[in-house]
């Protein structure tokens, strides 16, 4: 029997389904909904319980697909949409049910280069959810300050002083509310003991606070995948790549501007906070620039440190131990 390729293209309302079997599709469009979800995954189950089911990472709009999915032993692929993006070469327009086929054309020809989706724990989809309104809040206060920062400069009559006095209660307000997402993502952590030991471990590691452990905790679905440092490095944008094509190209090696700029951005602040600490990180990075290594390389060979021990922690469940002897 041919294996059946579904290709999910998803957005807030609807789902797009292309099923293709032998190189020949069918079209499906139902609501996001699980009623809606389960009742058609039941019609493919029918025919291959173990379809090869592939979709796009759309956030929040998967979830619904995610909660039905458990039920069945489809393979199931959760795909970059940058990875598919460029696999297709040259195209000229795009709609759902275009967009549905192309990705069962990709898994049906890329499913064994790809692991298996696994649904996460229900600490670690809270923690999602939790951490993308904290982000939210986080930009929302960001783009009020810059506009209080414009208004000082403007302030001429009582009107804009009171905009001012307006903004600083929305930022006041966005704190409070950061607080208590910052509240309910502890709790969530302390519902789940595993997940809460896990943290715990790589927060002895200088430079990794609560936020940044939060957020490998959740690109790692609960350090159950990108398990691989290396892989994991790779995926955070830390690891540098050389740019060589014959005599005529040769450029020093340069961290990619394809990574997860969530993680990225985080492990930033923990390696800067890391090499003002007194711990071997710190030692490492002084004794590179003082060879004259460019203090931004080394800060990101710390980056790449960091998700090493911290994975490294993880894999041998043991804490951090630094080497360097204080006097």
């Amino acid at each position: 029997m041919k294996s059946i390729y579904v290709g999910i293209d998803i957005s807030k309302n609807t789902l797009d389904f292309c099923v293709r079997s032998s190189g020949v599709a069918s079209f499906h469009k139902i609501g996001n909904k699980t009623k809606s979800i389960r009742k058609l995954l039941k019609s493919i189950a029918k025919i291959d319980s173990k379809a090869f089911i592939a979709m796009e990472n759309t956030g929040y709009y998967n979830y619904n697909l995610y909660q039905t999915l458990k039920g069945f032993d489809f393979n199931v692929y959760v795909i970059d949409p940058k990875h598919i993006k460029r696999s297709i070469g040259l195209v000229r327009g795009k709609n759902d049910k275009v967009d549905a086929k192309r990705i069962a054309i990709f898994i049906e020809r890329n499913h064994q280069d790809f692991e298996c989706w696994e649904p996460c724990s229900e600490a670690i989809r809270s923690l999602k959810i939790l951490m993308g309104q904290r982000r939210s809040k986080i930009k929302q206060r960001k783009g009020i300050k810059q506009q209080m920062a414009d208004l000082k400069d403007i302030v001429f009559n009582g009107s804009t002083r009171k905009l001012i006095k307006i903004n600083q209660k929305a930022i006041k307000e966005l704190d409070r509310h950061i607080h208590e997402i910052e509240t309910l993502i502890r709790a969530e952590i302390k519902s789940d003991p595993v997940l809460q030991e896990q943290l715990k471990r790589i927060k002895t590691v200088p430079g990794i606070g609560d936020v940044t452990a939060w957020m490998i905790a959740i690109k790692t679905e609960g350090f159950q995948r990108l398990t691989d440092p290396r892989k994991l490095a790779c995926f955070a944008g830390v690891v540098p790549f050389e740019q060589q094509s014959g005599t005529s190209l040769k450029t020093r090696p340069r961290v990619s501007k394809m990574a997860d700029m969530a993680l990225k951005s985080v492990l930033q602040m923990a390696a800067m906070r890391a090499v003002r600490m007194q711990n071997d990180l710190q030692v490492y990075y002084l004794r590179k620039v003082e060879e004259g290594k460019n203090k931004m390389s080394v800060l990101n060979a710390v980056r790449n440190k960091l998700l090493h021990i911290a994975m490294a922690l993880i894999k041998n469940q043991t804490n951090y131990k630094n080497r360097l002897e204080l006097s």
